[in-house]
């Protein structure tokens, strides 16, 4: 199910991605093109951040990562760990579950070029904030990318330097809760195998793993 606590659909506190999306409404009136909902379990104990939703993905679709490229390597790991009951996400309605897990975006709207500005990632982390708020202890978050990192750590008011990003670094919370890193399953990033479906399974898994039985 599509979480709506915590998110509004008709935010346009950026006026920069505000605008990006009346012209990209516009120009493909079939697409969602509005901010992105959390998609997956309300009482899931792993939430999986990204960094925005993709032109012709999430906001086309109105589902996080669903319709790209990202998607297929994400939802099929999911599947394989036992957090979804399709390994393959297509579209809203299409019946995909996602058990014990969420996944949301550190921005909500699709940003041009798909690089948000500061300001608007500032913007965003209230909502962010949120949702780690109703995380139940133990739980863990998956950071995809740098910035998903650093705006948890800003929702979370920790220092950034304390918390240094790497591919499958695990860090410790002062609350109990674990922040895992990954890098973001983009197509860049697999197709220059700076990510390979190995070390992305392993992350996973991993997080699996740290969730308390």
């Amino acid at each position: 199910m599509t979480i709506q606590t915590h998110f509004d659909s008709g935010c346009r506190a950026c006026p920069r991605l505000a605008e990006f999306l009346d012209g990209v409404k516009a120009e493909h009136p079939d697409y969602h093109a509005a901010p992105v909902a959390p998609f997956g379990d309300a009482a899931a104990r792993l939430l999986i951040v990204g960094l925005a939703p993709g032109m012709h993905g999430a906001n086309a679709t109105g589902r996080p990562f669903t319709g790209d490229y990202a998607g297929i390597l994400l939802y099929r790991t999911l599947y394989e760990q036992g957090f979804a009951s399709a390994p393959e996400s297509r579209a809203r309605g299409d019946g995909l579950q996602l058990r014990d897990c969420r996944i949301t975006n550190a921005v909500k709207c699709l940003p041009p070029q798909n690089k948000p500005q500061t300001t608007e990632i500032r913007a965003c982390n209230g909502y962010l904030a949120a949702e780690l708020k109703d995380l139940p202890a133990g739980a863990v978050v998956l950071a995809l990318g740098r910035i998903a990192h650093d705006a948890v750590l800003r929702a979370l008011g920790c220092k950034l330097s304390a918390y240094r990003f790497a591919h499958a670094a695990e860090h410790r919370l002062d609350d109990g809760r674990w922040l895992l890193d990954s890098y973001h399953c983009s197509r860049y990033n697999t197709q220059t195998r700076r990510l390979t479906e190995a070390m992305f399974q392993a992350v996973v898994a991993r997080a699996r793993g740290l969730l308390p039985a």
